[in-house]
Formats: structure tokens, sequence, C-alpha cells
């Protein structure tokens, strides 16, 4: 383990059975809809999406999206960059927004407003973490796997300029260290 991991969060085990429990969530929520849309936010959403999709049963297509506020740095720049948008046409749709981290809530707040202004049926957050305490926006997910302290975290998806995604947990990461 890379020294900058000052403690292990969470093991690949605690994220995959709560990750097992939002794939529940998904199938309950969306149980009735044959126009499901997941909208993955790369790069860090990959191994929470990939893992997630393995138990939802509902029908489904996915889209991804690039957005990016951090610019390398370890906290947000304010300024929300859109690097890469969907594809699909959401008009009437069920869409559900996977994230990784939400974090000040910047970057997401802009992804939404996009998002919302192509009127979908309906609209939903799900996030492998949530870190209210760093919030800049008015922003809560519809369901978090993990509630999280203000600490700069790496692992499963999260990155230090654009290294550790693959890490198969979740740290505290020190990159002074």
């Amino acid at each position: 383990m890379d020294k900058r991991f000052t403690k292990i969060l969470y093991t690949r085990e605690q994220i995959e059975t709560k990750i097992k429990e939002l794939a529940q969530w998904v199938n309950e929520t969306y149980k009735d809809s044959k126009n499901l849309v997941l909208v993955g936010l790369l790069k860090g959403a990959v191994p929470f999406m990939a893992q997630l999709i393995k138990d939802i049963d509902v029908e489904y297509e996915m889209a991804f999206m690039i957005a990016s506020s951090y610019q390398g740095g370890t906290e947000s720049s304010g300024n929300v960059k859109i690097i890469m948008d969907i594809e699909t046409d959401i008009l009437d749709k069920d869409v559900l927004v996977v994230e990784d981290i939400i974090d000040s809530g910047i970057t997401l707040s802009k992804i939404s407003a996009i998002l919302k202004s192509r009127n979908p049926r309906s609209y939903k957050i799900i996030t492998l973490l949530d870190k209210p305490a760093n919030r800049k926006v008015n922003l809560k997910p519809d369901k978090c796997a993990f509630v999280v302290e203000d600490a700069f975290l790496v692992g499963y998806g999260l990155d230090y300029q654009e290294k550790f995604r693959g890490t198969p947990f979740i740290g505290i990461f020190d990159p002074k260290k």
C-alpha cells in the first residue's frame, strides 16, 4: 500500500456489500420503468457503476458524461468544465446519475441543471460517497452508500492526479507524505 494512504475507510468487501444494497434500491425504485437511463460520470464512477449494474435487474440503457472542477488538485476549483456530454436523448426518460463522490456539489449541480433542462420524466442521483461537510451548493443524493468525513479520499474510482482509481479500497490520502 502506498504510504500516502493514512487510513483505509472502506474495504472492497464493505463497498461491494453496500453497492448490492444500492442495486436493490434501483430495482425497487425503477421496477415499473421502461426508460431508465443510467448516466455515469466519468472517470471516477466507472468502478462503482460496473459493480452496481451486476445486480440491477430492471431494463436500462447507459450514457456517460465527463465534467471536472478539479483539474489535478485536491479541491474543486469551482470552475466546471463539461468535457463530454451524453449522446442519449433523455426526454421523458427516468434518469439516474451515477456518481463516485459528491463533495462540494458544484460539478454535479451544473450537470443536474443541464440534464434537467432536457426534460427527463424523473431525475435522481445515486452516489457511492457523500461528503456533506464540504457542500457549497444545496444538493443531496437520492441514495448513497457511505456518508464520509471531510478528507481527501482516493481509491475505488477516486483518483489523485488520475492515479489510484483501481485501488480496491477507499482511503484517506495525504499527497504531501
